[in-house]
């Protein structure tokens, strides 16, 4: 039992002689004390799982992250020092954290117990002489193997017989048509898997004939183990934000711990009171930390994850919200996702011209049988052949179910009026040589005219022609002039459509012995038929959005070259007019991980592909720095899913397996589908990066309020509950406010971002150095304004100017450069009721008497209150002014 090595030819390409010696099994199959010695070596022929991490250590590793052991930290302190319900909520946002990150761990686990469905229980084998039905586990390498319509195939074999044998492997190469198996060697060399049609794959379904074949491999050596192997080898990278935050928790934690000893120093130097500057230096790290950033980005994706699902996108894994906008490249499939998922007629050749269906005549039901087929114009003619040598059927919903490319040539029939079962009545099938894989033809008899009957030959158009001698024509025989006829053939297939020929001939009778050689013969060509999958009216929309927006739309499919580029050009993934860069299996297969990293950004279109080679191609795209959408719905697209920034599945077609390893499911199975959830995901990180503008500029403001009046000479102008409760009331409502915010009006023409810039990109860095400096130098101001009154008096004006600075503001920042006056209050009416709310709760602690004796707060007056709002406003009216200067200069 020697299998093929690298240096050797492999299995489809041997003969059945050389696979039966090369794996030493006699026709009479394996004997008893064999299989056993085999098995033995060779071990079971199952999916082998690499050993899981416990629950318990999912659970523990979301605590692991930098930003958590900071939240961890913060809340310890805030018990320490009284404040238990700052404790609390900041465990609940950690606990509730890490809920939700074990729950998306653990679902991710399942994609190989779905891999693991998909094996038969049981397969019917020759041992001994004798067929017997054994567990699929039991199999070995050179058991022989019968298979049937309907089996799933339990083992990766060599077919030794295939009659009329046909199997979707659409799981394994994407490939939606079904695959006519054959026995004979394939001679050449480094085959796409979809074209090595004399093996049968683990996992994929028999739909049609019967078989036998040779286990060549079981376990994890078939291809479908394979692809576990790379599915189990694929560790998920973190998305864009949790790493973005990471590095800003590091940072956030050394800049408060320098603040506060700063600000504890400096209070010492002044005199004040030890324990009042520890207390005011731990609240200030407190009020620093912006604990309701875990909760904000939490709801932010849970809200968006909501929507998208009104949009026929099922989020399984939260964090991949976010991680759709930083996107630059979807890698798409192109059946089903880019297409409809059927083949409708494209181009009819009749005559010597090419005609458009549109162009074929509509005939009444109920008038299409009152002549013979010898009477039809030659169009009604090839139609009644379509509809007539045909295998579709209709459903209880008058649905077309069949082969694709049959229903599409019955629904064109069907569409001009000429109903296979009305037609029957009156010309029935006679007799018929069914298709076969080998001839690559099918034949049906129906009457004729006056005694005569006609066989209707279907099949490759290269076959037809071949085969055929005259050309149709009601009037007279015209010879056929083969040259001229297979070039145009050549032509409809150079544009990526299937093309199919049908040939007449007029028999006296049915012959007595359908022989296929010369039944097939002598014929007369009736037609060409050019098919396609038509792509998504939406689609080449979808594709220009993604283009505008910067991102590179690819497609990777399993099918021929040609058809792959036509659907792309038609979507516009090619341009109409440039020359493309398509790239073949067979060429991705001699590129190194190198090489192909040096022309990735250059290819549009991947065809032929093997499962290998879209997990390459996504590797060689995140090397060069980008961030990758892959779609996908066979078992073969599972490891890819997994390894991409965003792994799609599909919603309808998919299989479980490429659903459990994908962070997201299109319940469309629809492109623009992926382009909506981009601008979603866009929407939610400007939200989160609104949120940390307005949280860190907040607890800026208040640090530099500490820290600016020592320097001035003033007392601490804040006490500790001061500071605490600016922290709860400002970051909590209204923070968690701005995830609601509508998208910008640009989101979807500005680039993806850069993977690499940091969280304070774009100037938002400056304007919270900038803006937290004004809301404190305001609140200074204020201090040093109304110092010579009492001491709570000036402090609740301070407290007051400090809290209604940030709520004006959460107002102004909610676009990056569109006034607030144009956007309109109501366009977030949770924004505008959380900055009420928290007003009426400030007033309350300035003019409720219980409150005023917990906050050390006093009553102002009508001015005194008046001059506090205008002071507050500053902030707002100075954002504003900085958001009309960009708008300038945007205009120049």
């Amino acid at each position: 039992m020697t299998p093929p090595d690298n240096n050797s030819l492999t299995w489809y390409q041997l003969d059945l002689n050389q696979v039966a010696e090369r794996l030493q099994s006699p026709d009479q199959g394996l004997t008893l004390s064999e299989v056993e010695t085999r098995r033995a070596e060779v071990g079971l022929n199952e999916l082998i799982e690499k050993q899981r991490k416990s629950i318990w250590m999912m659970f523990l590793d979301q605590f692991k992250d930098f930003m958590i052991l900071v939240l961890i930290a913060a809340a310890i302190i805030s018990g320490v020092i009284g404040e238990v319900a700052d404790t609390i909520a900041i465990t609940v946002i950690v606990l509730l954290n890490a809920i939700l990150g074990f729950i998306q761990e653990y679902r991710a686990e399942k994609a190989m117990a779905a891999l693991k469905k998909m094996a038969a229980p049981s397969a019917n084998v020759v041992r001994d002489d004798k067929i017997e039905t054994v567990p699929v586990g039991q199999l070995v390498p050179g058991d022989r193997v019968l298979l049937e319509a309907g089996n799933i195939v339990p083992a990766d074999l060599r077919l030794t017989e295939a009659v009329q044998l046909q199997i979707n492997e659409a799981a394994l190469t994407g490939e939606s048509l079904t695959v006519e198996k054959v026995t004979q060697a394939l001679p050449e060399a480094d085959l796409p898997l979809g074209d090595r049609k004399n093996l049968a794959f683990k996992g994929t379904l028999i739909t049609k004939g019967r078989g036998q074949g040779i286990v060549t491999e079981t376990g994890m050596q078939t291809q479908l183990g394979q692809i576990a192997t790379l599915l189990q080898d694929q560790e998920e990278g973190r998305t864009p934000l949790q790493k973005r935050l990471a590095t800003f928790g590091k940072k956030l934690a050394y800049v408060i711990l320098a603040i506060c000893a700063i600000v504890f120093i400096a209070g010492l130097s002044r005199g004040e009171p030890p324990l009042l500057m520890l207390l005011t230096s731990i609240s200030l790290a407190v009020a620093a930390i912006p604990e309701a950033l875990p909760a904000v980005i939490t709801i932010s994706l849970a809200l968006g994850a909501r929507k998208l699902v009104k949009q026929q996108a099922l989020i399984r894994k939260l964090p991949a919200v976010e991680t759709l906008g930083s996107v630059s490249y979807i890698c798409t499939d192109k059946t089903g996702t880019l297409t409809q998922n059927r083949m409708t007629v494209e181009q009819v050749y009749l005559n010597g011209e090419l005609v458009a269906p549109d162009e074929l005549p509509v005939t009444v039901e109920e008038s299409q049988t009152d002549q013979s087929l010898a009477e039809r114009s030659h169009p009604e003619l090839l139609l009644c052949a379509l509809a007539l040598c045909n295998d579709t059927r209709l459903d209880g919903d008058d649905e077309a179910i069949g082969d694709p490319t049959e229903t599409a040539l019955f629904e064109l029939a069907r569409e001009k009026g000429f109903l296979r079962e009305s037609l029957e009545k009156t010309f029935p099938r006679l007799a018929e040589i069914p298709f076969d894989a080998e001839r690559k033809l099918m034949t049906t008899f129906h009457p004729w005219s006056e005694g005569q009957v006609v066989s209707i030959t279907k099949g490759a158009a290269e076959e037809i022609v071949a085969r055929s001698t005259h050309e149709y024509s009601p009037a007279e025989q015209i010879e056929i002039n083969q040259e001229q006829v297979q070039s145009t053939a050549e032509q409809i297939a150079g544009e990526g459509l299937r093309t199919l020929g049908f040939g007449l001939r007029i028999w006296n009778a049915v012959p007595e012995t359908l022989i296929p050689e010369e039944v097939e013969s002598a014929l007369t060509l009736a037609g060409l038929i050019g098919m396609l999958d038509p792509p998504r009216p939406e689609v080449a929309e979808s594709v220009a959005l993604c283009r505008s927006a910067g991102i590179h739309p690819v497609m990777i499919t399993g099918d021929h070259p040609l058809t792959a580029e036509m659907i792309a050009r038609r979507v516009g993934i090619l341009d109409e007019q440039e020359k493309g860069v398509v790239l073949t299996g067979r060429q991705l297969e001699q590129m190194s991980l190198e090489a192909l990293e040096c022309q990735v950004e250059k290819v549009q279109v991947y065809a032929r592909v093997s499962p290998q080679q879209k997990l390459k191609i996504v590797q060689a795209l995140q090397d060069r720095g980008h961030f990758v959408a892959m779609t996908g719905d066979g078992v073969n697209d599972a490891p890819a899913l997994k390894r991409a920034d965003i792994g799609v599945a599909m919603g309808i077609t998919g299989t479980d397996v490429s659903r459990e390893a994908a962070h997201m499911i299109l319940l469309d199975d629809n492109f623009a589908t992926i382009v909506k959830t981009v601008r979603e995901g866009r929407r939610i990180f400007d939200n989160i990066r609104k949120f940390i503008k307005y949280t860190m500029t907040s607890n800026l403001g208040e640090i530099w309020t500490i820290f600016l009046a020592p320097l001035l000479g003033l007392p601490i102008p804040l006490l500790p509950i001061h500071i605490l409760w600016i922290n709860l009331v400002t970051d909590g409502v209204p923070g968690l406010a701005l995830t609601a915010e509508p998208g910008e009006k640009n989101l979807m023409q500005r680039p993806p971002r850069d993977p690499k810039e940091n969280i304070f990109a774009h100037g938002l860095g400056t304007h919270i150095i900038w803006v937290g400096l004004l809301m404190g130098a305001v609140s200074v101001v204020t201090q040093a304004w109304f110092i010579d009154h009492s001491q709570a008096h000036w402090q609740t004006m301070v407290f007051t100017v400090l809290c209604l600075s940030q709520m004006g503001h959460v107002l102004a920042i909610r676009s990056e450069r569109e006034s607030f006056f144009s956007q309109g209050p109501f366009t977030n009416k949770p924004l505008l009721a959380a900055v009420l709310l928290t007003f009426i709760l400030q007033m309350a602690t300035i003019y409720v008497p219980v409150l005023n004796r917990i906050f050390k707060t006093v009553p102002l007056t009508a001015g005194e209150l008046a001059i506090t709002l205008a002071l507050s406003s500053i902030v707002f009216i100075a954002v504003e002014v900085e958001k009309a200067c960009k708008r300038m200069r945007q205009q120049d």
